[in-house]
């Protein structure tokens, strides 16, 4: 093709890439983008507060660790993602309504209409009634229920002789040796304790005069021992063992009082984004990370009042940042609990991906398989050793030149890293953007981009001002007819750990224009190139958030004209007061829709003459939902998208992000069914009210759909009916008269 005539074919527009306006209007230019205040009448409208809608999230995930059907060791999982979560929904959320109680700022209102001190107050009073939930589902749910399958936990003082010498003897191999304890006096100052570290302080008396001293339970132990037990199984938690023991690491005093404390820390990083080394500045502000100040204080209940005012005093905490705990402080090593050896029974059957998934099954070669079509894989139901092959082929390809690469989160021990630094050894081209302020992220970051660089990647750690967040792979490739470059765009991180519990979506493409976006939004992310105007993908924060607009927009122009209208989102979160105004609009013109959110949603449905076209969905389950999909009715020509952003500010100006159309048509329909297979779910979906509370489907009449195992069969039946496609091919057909292609047999 001429260079001229591919410039023409550029400037063609697909009927199909434009929004469907009204007949009356479907011949004209399209208007500029409609902004949110433009369309939205309403000086204020309803906006549930963002930290406080997710603690409706953490309550929903709550509920499945009281959840009887829910097996008992993945009910202890849920409980143990609760406290996880709550660490650091302080360590982050909490701190910044903390820090904004302390600025110029208190008086002024959120999108919610509160200030610092009501929202600080009213998110104190829920996180206090939440915690006292999460203890009362761990005495009275789920140790009733372990004790129905001889699992127990056992105080010091209930052990026998046999088991006391077990943990005596357990103490004096390897914990006595890492145990330090601190005295607190006029010559030892009170210790820089670490953030979320579990610690003992201890009340010693000598002369008639009192001391203190802390104890800093070993984190590089588990956190609970099991001893020998004839009936069933019994551990002992670790500072329990330790307390036992108290009497030996302070033998000159008497021990008055003992109790378990421990603190969470501010751990937002401040970080100068123009300082002359983005690397070496992230490096210095982690260490600050546990010198933060304390945003929580989890105390034993009933401790003692002498040993709580000495805590309050050395770490000037107030009253309602103090939180008192009824039975073991820190109950994130329940993860750990649920998953001990020998007890499959008592967890989820476990949902294995297949491998290869039913789109790539019979080609060995990756880029083959995608010239032919456009290709999709769903994890973790289909492996996600898909897009670690397409790195590992590209990295041996002679014929590759160049791989380029966002990372956001990856795992410990990345085969997606070994793949790009053997790329680079291989003499290709290899450009990776590892994010270095991915929260909490950001040491794990910081080492694999010194390991890239070493192997002579081309290394960039993020831009200044942004999240780098989209998630795509570009291949350029030399071949027979000129370069081709090849694509894997997703919408969840380049992790292998996460993939196997994360659900996401991935496509696979070598579309020429999906090829030049591609190319045009690494030149933007490398270097100083414009950001251009982009063929299919729509990226933030350039142009994703007008695009989001428009398309609502245009489905409430639809909808009043008549025409076919509908949106369905799917999110993790919906924040953004823009985006909220502008589907209350849509809602009010007659569009229906319905959003699928994970966790925190600022929209409430079901309002008379605001939202009462809308429906908040919110699946809670085995797997933790990921993935983003967007599909937009458009007047009977519907439309669909994925990607890594969701409907919050963050998304949609300050990360760079990037949602990408779905346009071949198998893939099309696979996507609405995946859509129409999470709509049909009853086990674990909740709707939420106009109220903001969630409540279960009800289940009387409805056939128990479970989207999760569905989405797992679905990928096994696919997988095997290719198999029984391959085997029909390959079996062996018996010449004859008829068949045979040369003379027939003589009668």
């Amino acid at each position: 093709m001429s260079d001229k005539k591919k410039d023409d074919e550029k400037t063609k527009k697909d009927p199909k890439e434009e929004p469907v306006k009204n007949s009356k209007k479907s011949k004209q230019s399209p208007k500029p983008i409609l902004k949110p205040t433009k369309l939205c009448s309403l000086p204020e409208f309803p906006y549930h507060n963002r930290e406080l809608s997710w603690m409706d999230f953490n309550s929903r995930v709550l509920e499945e660790a009281f959840e009887k059907e829910n097996p008992v060791l993945e009910r202890v999982k849920f409980l143990a993602i609760t406290a996880s979560n709550l660490d650091e929904f302080f360590m982050v959320r909490v701190a910044g309504v903390m820090d904004r109680l302390h600025s110029t700022k208190t008086a002024i209102p959120d999108a919610s209409g509160m200030d610092a001190n009501r929202q600080f107050e009213r998110l104190t009073e829920k996180i206090h009634e939440f915690a006292k939930k999460q203890y009362s589902c761990l005495h009275h749910s789920i140790i009733p229920a372990l004790k129905k399958y001889k699992l127990r936990f056992l105080k010091t003082d209930e052990l026998n002789k046999a088991q006391r010498q077990q943990i005596d003897q357990y103490f004096d191999k390897f914990i006595f040796p890492v145990l330090t304890p601190l005295a607190v006096d006029t010559s030892r100052p009170f210790p820089l304790l670490a953030n979320k570290s579990l610690n003992i302080a201890v009340r010693l008396s000598k002369d008639g005069e009192d001391i203190f001293a802390v104890v800093q339970v070993p984190s590089i132990l588990q956190r609970f021992f099991e001893v020998q037990f004839d009936n069933g199984r019994a551990f002992v938690m670790l500072e329990d063992i330790i307390i036992s023991r108290l009497s030996e690491l302070f033998e000159l005093y008497k021990i008055k009082a003992w109790c378990t404390f421990r603190i969470t820390r501010d751990s937002d990083l401040d970080i100068d984004e123009d300082a002359d080394d983005l690397l070496v500045e992230i490096e210095h502000s982690l260490k600050k990370r546990q010198r933060g100040d304390p945003v929580r204080l989890e105390i034993s209940t009933k401790c003692d009042e002498a040993l709580k005012n000495f805590l309050v005093d050395m770490l000037q905490v107030s009253s309602k940042e103090i939180y008192e705990v009824s039975g073991p402080i820190d109950l994130t090593f329940l993860s750990k609990f649920g998953g001990l050896d020998g007890l499959d029974d008592l967890r989820f059957k476990p949902i294995i991906p297949v491998n290869p998934p039913a789109d790539f099954f019979g080609y060995d070669d990756m880029f083959e398989a995608i010239r032919e079509k456009d290709r999709m894989v769903h994890h973790p139901y289909e492996s996600f050793d898909s897009v670690i092959k397409f790195i590992n082929q590209a990295a041996k390809d002679d014929d590759v030149l160049a791989i380029k690469q966002t990372l956001y989160r990856v795992s410990g021990h990345s085969p997606i890293i070994a793949a790009l630094i053997k790329a680079a050894e291989n003499g290709k081209q290899v450009t990776v953007l590892v994010e270095l302020k991915a929260r909490f992220d950001e040491e794990n970051n910081i080492g694999w981009a010194k390991k890239l660089e070493k192997a002579g990647c081309h290394v960039i750690y993020g831009l200044a001002g942004l999240k780098t967040h989209c998630k795509i792979v570009l291949v350029v490739r030399r071949e027979q007819d000129g370069i081709r470059r090849y694509l894997h765009m997703g919408t969840g991180n380049y992790n292998d750990s996460t993939a196997r519990f994360y659900t996401d979506i991935g496509m696979f493409t070598c579309d020429e224009q999906f090829g030049e976006d591609a190319s045009s939004l690494f030149n933007v992310i490398t270097g100083y190139s414009t950001p251009p105007v982009y063929n299919k993908m729509k990226v933030a924060p350039t142009g994703l958030r007008s695009f989001f607009e428009e398309m609502i927009c245009n489905e409430s122009e639809n909808a009043r004209a008549g025409l076919p209208s509908g949106i369905i989102a799917k999110v993790n979160s919906l924040v953004d007061p823009g985006i909220i105004k502008l589907l209350y609009e849509a809602s009010r013109s007659g569009v229906k829709i319905t959003l699928i959110v994970r966790g925190i949603c600022c929209l409430v449905p079901g309002i008379k003459g605001i939202s009462e076209n809308i429906e908040v969905r919110s699946i809670v389950g085995q797997l933790l939902e990921h993935s983003r999909i967007f599909i937009f009715e458009n007047g009977g020509h519907r439309k669909i998208y994925m990607g890594s952003a969701d409907w919050m500010q963050r998304n949609l100006d300050k990360r760079v992000e990037l949602v990408f159309p779905v346009e071949d048509p198998q893939l099309q329909e696979r996507s609405f069914g995946i859509i129409n297979t999470m709509l049909r779910d009853v086990l674990n979906t909740r709707i939420q009210n106009p109220d903001t509370t969630y409540e279960l489907i009800d289940r009387r009449g409805k056939k128990h759909h479970n989207c999760q195992r569905e989405f797992s069969d679905m990928a096994k039946k696919a997988l095997s009916s290719k198999k029984n496609i391959d085997k029909e091919e390959k079996k062996f057909v018996p010449l004859t008269g008829e068949n045979f292609s040369g003379k027939q047999s003589p009668k």
